[in-house]
């Protein structure tokens, strides 16, 4: 008797997974995509606990899943759809762009943007439109890129000086000084000039990003009054959204002393030499618009191209480092190819890019391998619709995992391996039409810098690889490099590079 009452607890111990999957699929309605089993109340949380590095735990579960192009998990209340495939992407982002085109709003996101917001969370309608439009046009146009040439050379000096300047014998933190150089280039883009609290600005916009991940209690359960008892994310919020606005002020008020000044000794700015905070106030003060422009939707817009242009691009060029590193045949052939162009000059200039046909393909495949944001920025649907045959129910949040679809064997060979001749071709680019390749997204809501972060990115890379001979640390080999992730505002290296530098190639009139 008491052997059958085992079996039986076993019994009903196994069915009880099934009778909740079964459950909670039936209450959500339609043929919803596959999902890992879930539980009442967390949903599919517990799959995702103790695994900071969500793009990676969502490729695994839909390798688990049979390799299912969807995935269907509920995070709490939040229903969510991850697309992991090729087709899945173009679905979301083309077929279908306009159902998905918008943003979900959680109650974090309208706290941050509770007095204006920027294009990267504004939801899809005219006031996107707007900001697109200003964005496109005004402030990240191929001439408004070109006209702020001066500054990405000039901070691309301060950091080749810095790095010559160090100490024999001792390495040099690549990862610092990508990330100031860029900070300050971003910045000196923006409002002319570096900004005094730049570090301070940075920390804040960390935190941010922190609130913004959408894995905080009051955002998973945001019907809850228990939920927002228990958590003080909405005090950190509001704390972050006016310390945000605090600094942009401050921002602007350097600004407008640097223009009194160049104003009293004659030196008034024509067109082709506003920064973007120029133009911003410009666009402002016309107030030609359908939609208000408010000084709100200028501070939010301010913090959406300083994110986006900033650790985004120095965690791209890190990883660029690391894995030339690590692949000491792809360095020789980078450095070949942009010595024997460059020939010879004491400086590289952005004039110097246009030949550099093999450091454009470094750059893609470390955009493949490294996307700095792996899940792209979250989707929502407006509508019910079709996705592959599977109900995505309309509010449902989705994400585009662009990091698993970039390492698919059934798109790329060998694609854990570091070659950058698999570009070779030129049929696949980062420009929004390959969904295999989507590092900067696709369809309307794709990154309107993409030209910004090239320009940038192109210039830093080729300086390195023709100024100096690297090395690893003594006692590290290629194959043993750490590569070990972080969560951050990109996805960056969790611990910083560090690298001997020999001067192969000396600075002409470094100071």
């Amino acid at each position: 008797m008491e052997e059958a009452t085992y079996y039986l607890c076993l019994f009903l111990a196994l069915l009880l997974p099934l009778f909740l999957l079964k459950l909670t699929r039936k209450r959500d309605g339609g043929r919803l995509p596959p999902g890992p089993w879930r539980l009442p109340v967390i949903g599919s949380l517990h799959h995702l606990a103790g695994k900071p590095l969500i793009h990676r735990a969502l490729a695994d579960i839909a390798r688990r899943l049979d390799d299912a192009p969807l995935v269907y998990l509920k995070l709490g209340e939040v229903p969510v759809v991850v697309a992991s495939s090729h087709d899945a992407a173009r679905e979301v982002m083309k077929t279908q762009d306009v159902t998905f085109a918008t943003r979900p709003w959680n109650p974090t996101i309208r706290i941050i943007a509770s007095d204006g917001v920027g294009v990267a969370f504004a939801p899809y309608g005219d006031h996107w439109r707007q900001l697109r439009k200003i964005c496109i046009m005004e402030l990240l146009s191929a001439r408004r890129v070109q006209s702020f040439r001066h500054v990405r050379e000039e901070e691309v000096r301060r950091l080749l000086t810095a790095i010559a300047a160090a100490p024999p014998g001792e390495t040099v933190n690549v990862s610092q000084g990508l990330a100031v150089l860029i900070t300050d280039s971003t910045i000196r883009a923006m409002v002319g000039d570096r900004f005094t609290r730049r570090d301070e600005f940075l920390e804040n916009l960390r935190g941010g990003v922190k609130l913004l991940s959408g894995f905080n209690l009051v955002d998973l359960f945001p019907s809850s009054r228990l939920a927002s008892f228990l958590t003080n994310s909405s005090r950190l919020a509001w704390e972050n959204h006016t310390k945000s606005f605090e600094l942009i002020d401050y921002a602007m008020k350097q600004h407008e002393e640097l223009k009194a000044a160049a104003a009293t000794n004659g030196n008034v700015k024509d067109e082709d030499k506003e920064d973007l905070l120029d133009v911003l106030l410009r666009i402002h003060k016309e107030g030609s618009h359908d939609v208000p422009f408010t000084m709100g939707s200028i501070k939010s817009l301010i913090v959406d191209l300083f994110s986006a242009g900033s650790e985004t691009s120095a965690t791209t060029l890190q990883w660029a480092m690391s894995e030339l590193m690590r692949n000491p045949n792809v360095m020789r052939k980078a450095q070949a190819e942009v010595r024997e162009k460059i020939n010879g000059k004491p400086n590289v200039t952005e004039d110097d890019l246009a030949d550099l046909k093999y450091l454009r393909l470094v750059i893609k495949e470390t955009l493949r391998l490294h996307p700095s944001v792996p899940l792209l920025l979250p989707r929502e649907s407006t509508e019910t619709s079709k996705v592959l045959g599977y109900d995505v129910p309309k509010g449902t949040t989705v994400f585009v995992n662009t990091w698993a679809i970039c390492r698919d064997p059934k798109y790329w060979d060998a694609p854990e391996e570091f070659k950058p001749e698999r570009f070779q071709s030129g049929s696949v680019d980062f420009k929004g039409t390959n969904f295999e390749y989507t590092p900067f997204g696709a369809g309307r809501r794709i990154c309107p810098g993409m030209l910004f972060a090239q320009s940038i990115m192109e210039l830093v890379l080729a300086a390195l690889l023709y100024h100096f001979d690297w090395e690893l640390p003594h006692g590290v080999k290629p194959e043993g490099l750490d590569m070990t992730e972080q969560m951050g505002l990109a996805v960056g290296r969790k611990n910083d590079l560090y690298l001997f530098a020999k001067t192969k190639v000396p600075l002409d009139g470094a100071t």
